[in-house]
């Protein structure tokens, strides 16, 4: 009895103590986390620069690969014909990483931006990632990634009409081969493909549009002191709402829930490509960030020829040399614009100024590179007058 009593009454002396020794195993634990990323961060800045630029190139080739590949996998899961449910995963996944980095990495707090400026930003996401997956019950997938590609022809229309913009005579050669290869390349899948409908061109098109306004749209937050997190959270939290409730309508959503209880691997598939385009981006914006745009330029034009190439070898389908035309003409005249601009804004430099300093007009300006992938768009790329890094954001083509 007395052992029993002296039991009871030390009991909360053991409890408090058993606390404490959970609480420094955690502490513990975290520690050796922090120390163990530091030690690789270190370990991996310590490596050669042409190093550095191979491992992250194959990290922007493999991640991109991966989900450009479950994609087509998920799309050619017989039964599975509810593509719009794509982007509502891919929008879930941003969403969920944007909140985990803006709370507990960055440690972000509050808003700048008031709500009233994120339906057209909304919207613009809606269209782009909806239209962009719906697309894929009418064309093939190399298609959507070619006609994905081409924000050029869009965005040069709409400055050519509302702001009266001339363009030189290389962007005009350049916006006329991109715009010969979409031909050649949706003439191809007119005559190989078995299921080609013109919609599905009519829906791609329409995503480019929504991608095309909404950089521009956000830019204008980005100029009011948003962060990128905040503008990346918001946007796809409210977007994530509105797809919620239009795929329950459109039955999009029991849907797929119905079917993936019937099928282990789509559900494997699924968990992966909701969170897997997040790591992609990341990869590819360490490239952009350490290497310039030329570099990250030159890379997202290999991963995407990866793309198409892999879809043909892993996904066979019939084919056509004018699917090899259609790429080349494309891909060819993106690459020749990105540098083309890349190339006048070096000539852009203003002179230096009496007091000896010379003012590069990329430092005041955003610099801007589109990483297209299927939902994730980055856009601007980097404030250097604050420091901010760039936006991540849901709008991806592959």
């Amino acid at each position: 009895q007395q052992f029993a009593i002296a039991q009871v009454q030390e009991g909360p002396q053991y409890l408090l103590s058993s606390l404490r020794v959970q609480n420094s195993v955690a502490i513990d634990i975290h520690a050796m986390k922090n120390d163990m990323i530091h030690r690789l961060t270190e370990y991996f800045e310590g490596l050669s620069s042409s190093v550095q630029f191979s491992i992250l190139a194959c990290g922007v080739f493999f991640f991109f690969g991966v989900h450009n590949l479950l994609q087509e996998a998920i799309m050619s899961i017989p039964g599975f014909n509810f593509g719009v449910m794509l982007g509502f995963l891919e929008v879930l996944g941003v969403t969920i990483c944007s909140f985990i980095e803006r709370n507990f990495v960055m440690k972000e707090t509050g808003r700048v931006a008031p709500l009233s400026a994120y339906p057209l930003l909304t919207g613009c996401l809606m269209v782009s990632s909806s239209f962009s997956n719906l697309a894929l019950n009418y064309i093939n997938f190399p298609t959507k990634v070619v006609f994905r590609s081409c924000k050029l022809i869009p965005t040069m229309v709409v400055a050519s009409i509302l702001h009266k913009k001339v363009f030189s005579t290389v962007e005009y050669i350049l916006a006329v081969c991109v715009s010969l290869g979409l031909v050649l390349f949706a003439a191809a899948d007119w005559q190989v493909a078995p299921s080609f409908h013109p919609i599905g061109l009519a829906f791609v098109s329409l995503s480019v549009c929504g991608d095309a306004i909404l950089p521009n749209a956000q830019e204008k937050l980005f100029q009011n002191g948003s962060s990128r997190l905040e503008v990346t959270f918001y946007t796809n939290i409210f977007t994530l709402v509105a797809m919620t409730i239009t795929t329950l309508i459109s039955g999009d959503l029991i849907g797929m829930i119905v079917f993936a209880r019937t099928s282990r691997l789509l559900c494997m598939y699924i968990g992966i490509y909701t969170f897997i385009a997040y790591v992609a981006i990341s990869v590819h914006m360490t490239v952009v960030k350490k290497y310039g745009g030329v570099a990250a330029v030159l890379v997202a034009t290999g991963r995407k020829g990866m793309t198409l190439i892999l879809s043909f070898l892993l996904f066979p389908k019939a084919f056509s040399w004018l699917y090899v035309a259609g790429g080349t003409l494309v891909l060819g005249g993106l690459l020749l614009n990105s540098l083309w601009k890349m190339e006048k804004k070096k000539g852009n430099v203003d002179p230096p100024q009496v007091d000896g300093h010379s003012h590069n007009h990329e430092h005041h300006s955003p610099r801007h590179l589109d990483i297209e992938h299927s939902g994730l768009e980055q856009r601007p790329l980097l404030h250097p007058e604050n420091g901010r890094s760039p936006n991540l954001n849901h709008s991806h083509d592959q």
